[in-house]
């Protein structure tokens, strides 16, 4: 079984068609990215004893008393623990066994995942059908968390180095199912919860179950799909770049244990961190936001939220939803085209757009939102989404511009660390900064200016970090002794023909393959996609 999973095995011939690699690594982000679409169960959850109103704790009881607590319902804000848990392991495992990922090989990474992942699902749906919270936490929030990090990181470094001549394409190709997983698992789990609701079950151990179960076998297929190239593989005509001693991309290599000690690594670091700070942001507050600034102009009432009736108030918290939905689609679009769009730019010069257009974008919302356009407000924040995903999408890519590629999986998993950060850092900007001006008598339609110069800072200050990027220093990089025996610890082989550099020899072989590859995660993303402009539409209409 070892052997099955290993590095060695999964070693393709110069012959493979390469596209086949981002179907595999499509297949695991698109199932690991259903945690950013949990927020589905929260309320479900919350009155799971009670059906139709929740049976509430008694006052007296704390949130570990009410973790082991079986006759009371859980309150939104403990479930939501279980959203903190996912980030926060999702960097540490990303951190902790990515240099572990680049001697075990994709596949083993994956198929861990997919145990995690899966596996965390079904003990979740467990404590759900016994009423034990703790068994969520401990089953989604950390087992599947760590299951979250193996898998977001798996496919980094393959895709990057079978695509050495379109590293920003590959890497947006693979991390946009990450975005897209919500879009697709979100309606899917509404839908199976309605299904299973009984007048004494809200339907969600079932939804966990099933989806646990069909998690487990997409990640596992993509897993085993997975193939590395051998040492020296390049795509058939692909010239590499010629580091002149300037160039942004080099071709030299540096350890995972020495590119924690050189000033890029923390500047991309910083990079990260506070674009994701501002985008990370905006998505929390994303539906009351445009609730709270347009109010009942939303369904052509001249009204302020807390003035409408019951019925208006559920129809604009539909606009909302689907405000929330296109913000999603577009943080999936940023991510496929600004990674691709950044194998032309540059990775430098990406982010110089990022910061610099979203600062001028951040500083303008306040502006939009008093022009009283709906379409110019949505349309507005639908751009800056679309640099969130990209950032994202870009950094490892980046990363292995600086670093080269043979740890690149093992660093991008030590820099994602910032978004662990940026996730406690943007929302608790956002929500304080709100809480704060409602308590000093700022109207709610206007508690977001503010916010918004905030965040405006945040870009500017990620603007002069990444300015400050440059080359890494001769002393940082391995030897070519030292680079031999990190390829033999990371069990490399290398096939020679016509001396060290092997090119593709057929890179149009197994067409038909790819191409259903292709269709399978193609009609999920395409369920997603329709699913989303639908609930998306009532913006506009």
């Amino acid at each position: 079984m070892t052997d099955f999973f290993s590095k060695e095995r999964i070693t393709a011939s110069p012959s493979f068609n390469r596209w086949l690699v981002p179907p595999a690594a499509l297949a695991i982000h698109l199932s690991i990215g259903m945690a950013y679409g949990f927020s589905v169960f929260w309320l479900p959850l919350s009155k799971a004893l009670g059906i139709q109103d929740p049976i509430a704790c008694a006052d007296t009881m704390g949130i570990w008393a009410r973790a082991f607590a079986t006759d009371c319902d859980w309150k939104v804000s403990d479930l939501g623990w279980m959203f903190t848990l996912f980030f926060v392991f999702l960097g540490t495992s990303a951190a902790v066994f990515g240099h572990w990922l680049e001697h075990a090989g994709p596949r083993k990474a994956g198929a861990v995942a997919a145990v995690c992942w899966g596996g965390g699902l079904l003990l979740s749906s467990y404590g759900v059908y016994t009423h034990q919270l703790w068994l969520m936490w401990l089953g989604s929030g950390v087992i599947g968390g760590i299951g979250l990090g193996l898998g977001y990181i798996s496919p980094v470094s393959t895709l990057i180095k079978w695509f050495p001549d379109r590293r920003g394409m590959a890497t947006g190709m693979a991390i946009m199912g990450f975005g897209g997983g919500a879009m697709i698992g979100a309606p899917l789990a509404n839908t199976m919860m309605s299904h299973f609701a009984t007048p004494t079950s809200v339907g969600v151990w079932q939804t966990f179950a099933i989806m646990g179960v069909f998690y487990f076998i997409a990640m596992m297929i993509g897993a085993l799909s997975y193939r590395v190239p051998p040492t020296g593989w390049v795509p058939k005509g692909w010239v590499p770049p010629v580091n002149n001693g300037n160039s942004m991309i080099t071709n030299r290599h540096v350890h995972v244990n020495h590119a924690h000690k050189t000033p890029q690594f923390w500047l991309l670091w910083a990079v990260l961190c506070l674009n994701v700070s501002a985008g990370i942001g905006v998505i929390g507050m994303a539906s009351p936001m445009l609730q709270e600034v347009f109010g009942g102009a939303l369904i052509g009432e001249q009204l302020k939220l807390a003035e409408l009736s019951p019925d208006q108030l559920l129809r604009v918290t539909a606009i909302g939803a689907g405000f929330a939905g296109l913000l999603s689609l577009f943080n999936i679009i940023g991510r496929i085209g600004w990674a691709s769009l950044s194998d032309w730019l540059g990775r430098k010069r990406t982010y110089i757009i990022f910061f610099a257009l979203g600062f001028f974008l951040y500083i303008s919302a306040p502006w939009a939102g008093g022009t009283g356009s709906v379409a110019v407000f949505a349309g507005l924040f639908c751009v800056i989404l679309t640099m969130y995903g990209g950032g994202f999408s870009t950094i490892p890519a980046y990363l292995a511009d600086v670093f080269g590629t043979q740890h690149v999986g093992a660093i991008h998993g030590r820099l994602l660390t910032a978004w662990a950060t940026a996730g406690v850092l943007g929302p608790v900007i956002v929500n304080y900064l709100r809480d704060y001006q409602l308590d000093h008598g700022v109207p709610a339609s206007a508690a977001y200016n503010v916010i918004m110069y905030v965040l405006a800072t945040l870009l500017l200050l990620g603007f002069i970090c990444n300015l400050l990027v440059k080359p890494v220093a001769e002393k940082h990089y391995m030897t070519d002794a030292e680079l031999e025996a990190e390829r033999q610890l990371a069990h490399e082989k290398s096939i020679k023909l016509n001396g060290d550099k092997i090119e593709s020899q057929q890179s149009e072989s197994h067409p038909l393959l790819a191409l259903v590859a292709w269709t399978l995660v193609a009609i999920p993303i395409s369920y997603g996609i329709f699913s989303t402009l639908q609930k998306a539409w009532i913006l506009f209409h």
